[in-house]
């Protein structure tokens, strides 16, 4: 991974190609929320499959917590879409077959010329693309765990969340005052909130 690549810095707004052949930007499809991004090997990767399959149980929590889940692959889009389909995902699957990302964070997996991969990252990012936590893949254990993602999840979600905790006085008295937009949706209407869902 590049070595500015870190906790704390902000990750590359990529702009790919989804499971539909949509262009999508990783910052649109984040908004203001949480954000696991997987950088995968691929479908023929038996790992990748089982991770995926893992992220399914847990994105209806991610869902109702209003976070986000993101694959990108080096698969082309046919692929990508058979990858996403068949291990019955519901979240963006992105398409990356020109190699862009691999090269750009020269994360090539040159231990196999004949898929030519990205070595396998999965990152937790903060609201603005803020890379938070960064788990490497290569070898299955590296990957992070349902509950290290809900862990990471809780902790992102503690930071960015000003109403985090709404039993103090302060919360208490903005409420009674009518300021609402202190308090999710932050001034925004659940439509529009859930007119930015995936």
């Amino acid at each position: 991974m590049r070595a500015d690549i870190v906790p704390g810095a902000i990750f590359p707004d990529y702009e790919l190609s989804d499971h539909t052949a949509t262009r999508r930007k990783l910052s649109d499809l984040q908004g203001q929320h949480p954000m696991v991004l997987v950088l995968s090997r691929g479908g023929f990767c038996p790992k990748d499959r089982r991770q995926t399959e893992l992220l399914r149980q847990l994105h209806p929590e991610m869902e109702v917590a209003y976070s986000r889940l993101v694959t990108i692959s080096t698969d082309n889009i046919s692929e990508t879409n058979e990858f996403r389909t068949g291990v019955g995902a519901h979240w963006p699957f992105l398409s990356d077959a020109g190699r862009h990302i691999q090269k750009d964070l020269d994360i090539a997996e040159y231990t196999d010329p004949v898929h030519n991969p990205m070595i396998p990252y999965t990152l937790v990012l903060e609201p603005g693309l803020v890379v938070f936590k960064i788990y490497n893949g290569y070898w299955f254990w590296g990957r992070p765990t349902l509950e290290e993602l809900r862990q990471d999840l809780r902790a992102v979600t503690k930071k960015i969340r000003p109403d985090w905790d709404i039993t103090d006085a302060e919360h208490k008295a903005a409420w009674q005052r009518g300021e609402t937009d202190r308090f999710y949706p932050y001034g925004k209407t659940y439509a529009k909130v859930f007119g930015e869902q995936d």
